[in-house]
């Protein structure tokens, strides 16, 4: 399926703010079957340098600075995507340290006694896969879905404990179950499209890849039970969410800052 990202960001201030440092996670992925074939970053005020690079996860970091003072920033990408009916993985195992990252409990997914005991409700014995499927599913019968009963701060145990929560509380409570029973998780950020949305409104949305040893990388969403599909536009992967954010960045001043979003996803 062929999609088209809007993606725009706003910051606002209350008094204008020098010396402001940005990166972004929006330059979509060319992986897994899915094909980014055209990428347009547009910037207010115009003409920054926009300066990128590849994390060690393989996402496209974009980067620049802002040093003349400025009450408001607009970031806006555009993105043509061809999606994959499923996710295809080109069986690279995970290295040592790669393997160890998504192992580990990270601030946002946390492994806690209550963790360990929604991920004990998985049979044992299975593959990771299937493990790590069964895990989904209980993930999505643990929490209901609510926007704004948790903000970007959540962990997953916070939401699990609150039996709600949005996607990204949804895959955090995966990650850290997953890694609970030694099955390696990272954090997927991304796009999903509803062909019924009105005007083609959309959101950021995030997700989950697990690794099994005989099947590779498989990529599963908790929020909605099952298996990345077409609908699917994937960003970018890391350890949890504090790795892809969209946006990110400091400035110095005494300002107070307001940021919107706005996302449109529209079939071409």
């Amino acid at each position: 399926m062929w999609l088209r990202i809007e993606h725009t960001t706003s910051f606002t201030y209350d008094e204008p703010i020098v010396e402001a440092y940005t990166e972004l996670h929006l330059h979509p992925l060319t992986s897994g079957g899915q094909i980014c074939s055209s990428f347009r970053l547009t910037t207010t005020p115009p003409g920054l340098k926009v300066r990128s690079y590849h994390d060690r996860y393989g996402n496209d970091v974009l980067h620049f600075d802002i040093l003349e003072p400025h009450d408001r920033l607009v970031v806006s990408a555009t993105s043509d995507v061809l999606t994959a009916a499923a996710f295809l993985d080109v069986y690279r195992p995970p290295g040592p340290l790669e393997r160890y990252d998504f192992l580990q409990p990270t601030e946002r997914a946390r492994v806690t006694p209550e963790v360990q005991a929604l991920a004990a409700e998985a049979p044992a014995g299975t593959t990771g896969a299937a493990r790590a499927e069964a895990l989904a599913h209980i993930v999505w019968s643990a929490l209901a879905y609510e926007p704004g009963a948790t903000d970007v701060r959540t962990t997953g145990d916070e939401a699990l404990a609150l039996g709600r929560g949005v996607c990204q509380d949804f895959a955090h409570l995966l990650i850290a179950a997953c890694r609970s029973v030694g099955i390696p998780a990272r954090y997927v950020s991304g796009y999903l499209y509803d062909p019924k949305a009105a005007d083609s409104e959309g959101a950021s949305h995030a997700w989950v890849d697990i690794w099994d040893d005989d099947r590779g990388w498989c990529s599963l969403d908790p929020t909605h039970d099952r298996a990345q599909n077409e609908l699917y536009v994937r960003l970018a992967v890391g350890r949890d969410y504090d790795d892809v954010a969209p946006t990110r960045g400091v400035f110095r001043g005494n300002a107070h800052e307001q940021l919107a979003v706005e996302v449109h996803l529209a079939a071409m």
